[in-house]
């Protein structure tokens, strides 16, 4: 059975993103991807967080669906599927990482490795190439 295609609330662009990728989940999917590099299903679902594997799938669907990112075969074992980010999905980068910066900044407990912010406030640009270009190199 096919899955019907929602429809948009508005046309606000807050609200285009928040339908894509405004869950819990689908956001730490897209840092694992982006910021984390993993790109099979086991790897995004040993992730710390511990998400459900029926989520994780549903979400990966989603981002597919809505062309942020790729599946293909493992070319080590057919079997398996290679999850990258498109286009699209990289141009998330600036934003993840704008997050995390937010987070690290603002959490007492945070995991962030202490010159994380400090050198992503120094050189934006230059954090942001050097994680768009390991993507495109993959």
């Amino acid at each position: 059975m096919a899955r019907k295609t929602a429809m948009r609330r508005t046309g606000c662009p807050i609200n285009f993103g928040l339908e894509i990728f405004g869950d819990r989940w689908t956001l730490l999917i897209l840092r694992d991807l982006l910021l984390q590099n993993k790109r099979r299903f086991q790897e995004l679902l040993n992730s710390d967080e511990g998400i459900a594997t029926n989520i994780l799938a549903d979400r990966l669907k989603r981002l597919e669906a809505a062309g942020v990112i790729d599946r293909s075969s493992d070319p080590a074992d057919g079997r398996k599927v290679i999850y990258r980010a498109t286009e699209k999905g990289v141009a998330l980068v600036p934003v993840l990482l704008e997050i995390a910066a937010w987070g690290a900044t603002h959490d007492a407990k945070t995991d962030a490795p202490a010159d994380f912010v400090p050198g992503f406030k120094a050189d934006r640009a230059g954090t942001i190439a050097a994680f768009t270009a390991r993507l495109r190199d993959d």
